[in-house]
């Protein structure tokens, strides 16, 4: 392209005026909301007595789930995008030829580190499938790092534990736009 191109839209910097050069304002405003933190009301959580429960527990990402299918098997077809997508690279699949007709690949093996995992949520947005999701249990304990190794039949098991309380996010609950309210709400 050459500099006399019509198609090129050149931009011109805009001047700063003497306070915006002295970066006053952005120094007062910064400083406004360092003031609201000071005089918000500060909230201590006695953990584990009194327990944390999330805002929205659909937005929190804690411990991860397999979902199931409508035939109670697993939902994940083995496409290796979760593990490919984690910065982390806590998640480790073994793929196998699927038994089932209505998908080429499962999981033989599917584990996730979770002392490793940083729950940045990369993985159930890689999934085209919707098999992997983070749940909002977040106190994780163990007494070794092998306890901490979720595997095929304890992520089936997480799933089995919350299914009723988070239902899975590919219901399209959380397709409305915001602000608008569910159909559940009855408005």
């Amino acid at each position: 392209m050459k500099p006399d191109d019509p198609d090129i839209l050149w931009v011109e910097e805009p001047q700063l005026s003497l306070l915006e050069n002295m970066y006053l304002p952005a120094i007062i405003k910064s400083l406004g909301v360092t003031a609201k933190h000071l005089i918000q009301k500060k909230v201590t959580v006695e953990f584990p007595e009194n327990r944390h429960e999330p805002p929205d527990p659909m937005k929190y990402r804690g411990v991860h789930r397999l979902n199931r299918d409508e035939q109670s098997r697993v939902k994940c077809v083995a496409c290796f995008l979760c593990e490919t997508a984690c910065p982390a690279d806590c998640i480790h699949i073994v793929g196998e030829e699927s038994p089932w007709s209505d998908r080429e690949k499962y999981p033989k093996s599917f584990v996730i580190d979770e002392l490793r995992c940083i729950y940045c949520g990369m993985c159930e947005e890689a999934c085209p499938v919707d098999a992997i999701e983070l749940t909002s249990i977040y106190d994780l304990t163990g007494h070794s790092r092998e306890q901490m190794l979720y595997d095929k039949e304890k992520l089936l098991s997480v799933y089995d534990m919350t299914k009723d309380t988070e239902p899975m996010r590919s219901n399209g609950a959380d397709l409305l736009p915001v602000g608008l309210p569910s159909q559940s709400e009855g408005h």
